[in-house]
């Protein structure tokens, strides 16, 4: 009977937790009602031009992650759906990205002509599921739905690579895609299930207390099995990021598919990935406190406490035979001085938390992972920005030029995550503000890839090609479009006062507190080659804005047949604009990634 009795509560205990998670679970209920749509129109017909409910659709994504919620005070973590997934600041602030980001990319694919009105459904359908798998790798609180969210978010990628029907080139790239996104998606799943193996869980906090009690009785063997798990799980995330050695599709991938699906790799997975490896990291180097019961024995010590309370309180002010008023002054006075210090002792019940000193001790012993996740992710970040940017020199295709770039910036945004875990669990604050500094740099980057990819897509429809060398001469016919590539080149250089700058010196900030705070070799490392990888790019972004400008203008492609649209024109000021100006309005953006970040780390 009384297991009877569990059952219904746990079943009572489901229902309370369903209800209140999938009211926090909007915006991608929102993604898989349109999906829904999608597929249901396109089993009907081919011709209608569904823009229009795919807008709807990441318009009302973007009001359910109410983005303003970050501004309304600290909001409180809370897990979904028995764990699976947390409901936080980064949770809220990547969605909001993401969902922003759909909504002027549907715009832009709508103004440059891909899809049309015949892919419509399918398109949509794909860019739909594959950010709904981004939005729960931001939010993915268990390993088993990190591994579910990359392939959710990755499977409609390898497709939509493919987009352009009978492009050779298109489906070589999609295949090598799919072949490289497999074979990483085993290795991390082979990864996970190490790690699952020997923590004996695959929700993430309970795992990093798991770790916490098994590494320091950890053998030789323990450890080097927990090292080659940590790789493997590295493998996936790095694939996502096109992270070197595991960048090899991002070249081929781009150059194949068109510039409207390299704008939604190029941004909207970089964000989903990096939103991900900063969950993992913080989630396996510190236990969190409300993970933490309470040890018996300081029950028992409050309970005794509380008891001597009572029974002062009871011979204080219970004896019928004295009356305080008319007291002695010498009686009043041990009244007074017994109140005064049992509030004392009441107050430092209340304000001291038993768990803090078992969280020091267990964050105390996952300094191992700590330090060899920041080490593993300084090594990525110091290889991935030198070799993208190096091989950005000899691109004569805008497109593979991009995409080296797309890795440089890459290995700058993973930077921020070694200083992180070394700040992690001694100075939490500067690790914040570490956390913080890599959402600046997602909210610009998102900004200057997507205008770069756009102005690309825009001069492939002007031009019909996507060679560097047959831009030569376009300021003289498209000056809009030209300045606004090199103020946007400028700005990924990280030139001031440009936005990029910004992003850029927050990330490099870290990097110098974290040193002077820890005194840390690898992130002075770090932080000489990321100025070096600056100085190195310049010189062929550099070189694409010297062909548009200085070059003589290619009669060949007829520059001055087709005006600049108005509709073109306005979208690339647009987002070009952000570019510009986030200087003035920086305080905003950088109160945002504040706020994303604030009690992330517990």
């Amino acid at each position: 009977m009384e297991s009877t009795t569990d059952f219904y509560q746990l079943i009572d205990a489901l229902k309370a937790d369903s209800a209140n998670s999938l009211g926090l679970f909007m915006p991608e209920i929102t993604l898989c009602v349109f999906i829904t749509l999608f597929l249901a129109v396109r089993l009907i017909t081919n011709r209608i031009d569904l823009f229009w409910v795919a807008l709807t659709g990441a318009v009302v994504g973007l009001i359910s992650s109410n983005p303003l919620q970050l501004f309304g005070g600290s909001l409180q973590s809370e897990e979904l759906f028995t764990g699976l997934l947390v409901h936080d600041g980064l949770t809220v602030a990547i969605r909001s990205i993401l969902m922003l980001f759909l909504v002027l990319f549907l715009i832009f694919t709508k103004i440059s002509g891909v899809p049309d009105k015949e892919d419509g459904a399918d398109v949509y359908s794909l860019v739909f599921g594959s950010t709904l798998g981004m939005c729960l790798m931001a939010s993915a609180n268990h390993l088993l739905i990190v591994f579910m969210a990359i392939e959710m978010a990755g499977v409609p990628s390898y497709v939509l690579a493919g987009l352009i029907k009978g492009r050779k080139r298109g489906s070589e790239s999609a295949l090598k895609y799919a072949i490289y996104g497999a074979g990483a998606a085993g290795v991390m799943l082979y990864g996970i299930s190490l790690l699952v193996g020997l923590a004996g869980t695959a929700h993430l906090p309970t795992m990093a207390l798991s770790l916490a009690e098994i590494i320091p009785a950890a053998g030789l063997g323990e450890q080097a099995v927990l090292c080659l798990a940590a790789v493997m799980v590295a493998v996936g995330i790095a694939f996502k990021l096109s992270a070197v050695p595991f960048h090899f599709w991002a070249p081929d991938v781009f150059h194949g598919a068109c510039a409207e699906v390299n704008a939604f790799l190029s941004v909207a997975s970089k964000a989903a990935a990096l939103a991900l490896l900063l969950r993992l990291a913080v989630g396996l180097g510190s236990v969190p406190l409300n993970q933490i019961e309470p040890p018996q024995t300081i029950s028992v010590q409050q309970e005794t406490i509380q008891s001597g309370l009572s029974a002062t309180q009871m011979v204080t002010f219970e004896r019928d035979d004295v009356d305080v008023k008319s007291s002695t002054p010498v009686e009043k006075v041990a009244v007074e001085e017994s109140t005064h210090a049992d509030q004392e002792i009441a107050e430092t019940m209340v304000e001291v938390d038993p768990r803090i000193e078992i969280k020091q001790v267990h964050d105390e012993a996952l300094t191992p992972v700590r330090n060899f996740i920041s080490l593993l992710v300084a090594f990525f970040a110091v290889v991935t920005a030198t070799f993208g940017n190096l091989a950005a020199y000899g691109q004569k295709n805008i497109k593979r030029l991009l995409a080296y770039s797309t890795i440089a910036h890459a290995g700058y945004m993973m930077m921020a995550i070694s200083p992180l875990m070394v700040m992690l669990g001694t100075n939490n604050q500067a690790a914040e503000e570490a956390a913080s500094a890599l959402i600046q740099y997602i909210v610009v980057y998102t900004f200057l890839n997507l205008g770069a990819f756009a102005i690309i897509a825009f001069l492939r429809n002007y031009v019909g090609s996507e060679e560097i060398e047959d831009y030569s001469g376009m300021v003289k016919s498209r000056p809009v479009l030209v300045i606004s590539l090199a103020l946007i080149f400028f700005s990924l250089v990280g030139l001031p006062p440009l936005s990029g700058f910004l992003g850029k010196f927050a990330i490099f900030a870290s990097l110098a507190d974290g040193y002077s705070s820890a005194g840390s070799s690898a992130l002075l490392i770090l932080l000489l080659a990321g100025g070096i990888n600056t100085a190195i790019s310049l010189f062929y972004y550099l070189g694409v804005i010297k062909t548009m400008v200085m070059g003589e203008p290619n009669d060949e492609h007829h520059f001055g047949d087709r005006p600049v649209g108005k509709l073109e024109m306005a979208y690339i000021v647009l987002v070009t604009i952000p570019t510009v100006f986030l200087i003035v309005c920086w305080q905003w953006v950088a109160g945002f990634a504040d706020e994303a970040v604030k009690n992330f780390i517990s």
